[in-house]
């Protein structure tokens, strides 16, 4: 009668489960830092993802018939996808353009709402395929997006509105806690108003 083997087909799976997950958790992250230009956290984050790699593959390749194992590894990947984005959603870590495009005759309601939430605000006058409007941008740090977006419905609750990146900012009127770094990684305090 052949025993068990409970190091191989349970444990190990589960170790490469959930070393897969956190390596591919820091992976997500770490290409999402390194595309918003924090690039001291970003290789920290690769030498930890990359050691951890190394070691699953270690483990592995001494079980090379071991399908269960296969299959956790694959798991792990998909798990940790779904983890590294989480984790950066819950981060919130960037600085958005918002730009809202609303009737001429609301617009100075819309820009005073934003201002009072410390938001500053740019208009440009413009043409929509219903008349004159006016373009209302405003750059928020993303964790500012909700209030930046709940002031817009409030003022007009059908207002077309786009959220980009944005790479670096300096020199405007932000939120008083708020930063951002630019590419030169000098740090450009953002002003209240």
């Amino acid at each position: 009668m052949e025993v068990f083997d409970w190091q191989a087909w349970v444990i190990l799976p589960l170790l490469v489960f959930t070393a897969r997950l956190i390596d591919v958790a820091l992976g997500t992250v770490r290409i999402i830092f390194t595309s918003r230009g924090k690039k001291h956290l970003a290789p920290l984050l690769g030498f930890v993802e990359v050691f951890i790699w190394v070691s699953i593959i270690a483990q592995i390749t001494r079980g090379t018939n071991n399908v269960i194992a296969y299959l956790a590894y694959a798991a792990g990947f998909a798990a940790g996808n779904y983890l590294g984005m989480y984790i950066e959603d819950k981060l919130a870590i960037g600085t958005l353009v918002v730009r809202a495009i609303v009737p001429e005759e609301i617009s100075g309601a819309l820009a005073k709402a934003l201002k009072e939430k410390g938001l500053g605000v740019t208009s440009v006058s413009g043409m929509g395929s219903h008349g004159p409007v006016k373009l209302i941008y405003t750059v928020v740090m993303r964790k500012e997006l909700t209030m930046a977006a709940n002031a817009i419905r409030s003022v007009h609750p059908n207002a077309f509105f786009t959220v980009e990146e944005l790479r670096s900012a300096e020199h405007g009127i932000f939120t008083p806690a708020s930063q951002s770094v630019t590419p030169f990684g000098m740090l450009a305090k953002r002003k209240s108003k």
